[in-house]
């Protein structure tokens, strides 16, 4: 049990971070400063890495656990809180709970990174029909309306 608590927190650890550096990608789209996008993108991939080799070490670990107090292989954290004595039913009831609130704050933070890049192709979609001849403007009903399109400058510096 021991090996399987310090694995937990080591993942919890990975969990945090991962959520700081979504949380810091969201910041970084919504300030318009598109220079750190792939640093702060790479950022989340690689701690999401990190966390997946966390998990296999994770499976490892309970699976010995599981063994020390009679269980089948690959258990469910909760059947460990179940089977164990104390004080690893609550240390472990307790890395539960941690990562069920951390979970939903990191989908939570995934689901606002994807909105957050959703809108800003939109509106690079959008500046890009604004370019074309003869797209000038949207009618009521958000159809493109075809007319006499305005010279346009493009800065290709971008």
């Amino acid at each position: 049990m021991e090996k399987l608590t310090w694995v937990l927190w080591k993942e919890r650890e990975l969990l945090e971070g991962l959520l700081f550096r979504l949380e810091t990608e969201a910041l970084v789209m919504s300030s318009g400063r598109t220079r750190w996008l792939p640093a702060a993108a790479r950022d989340v991939e690689e701690a999401a890495r990190q966390v997946r080799e966390m998990e296999l070490l994770r499976a490892v670990a309970a699976d010995e656990a599981a063994a020390g107090v009679g269980l089948e292989p690959n258990p469910s954290l909760r059947a460990l809180v179940a089977a164990a004595d104390e004080p690893w039913s609550s240390i472990l009831a307790e890395h539960r709970d941690a990562f069920s609130t951390l979970s939903d704050e990191i989908v939570r933070a995934a689901d606002v990174n994807r909105s957050l890049i959703s809108a800003g192709l939109r509106a690079a979609h959008e500046t890009l029909l604004d370019l074309d001849a003869g797209a000038t403007t949207y009618t009521a009903a958000g159809a493109v309306a075809v007319g006499v399109g305005a010279p346009s400058f493009v800065d290709r510096s971008l």
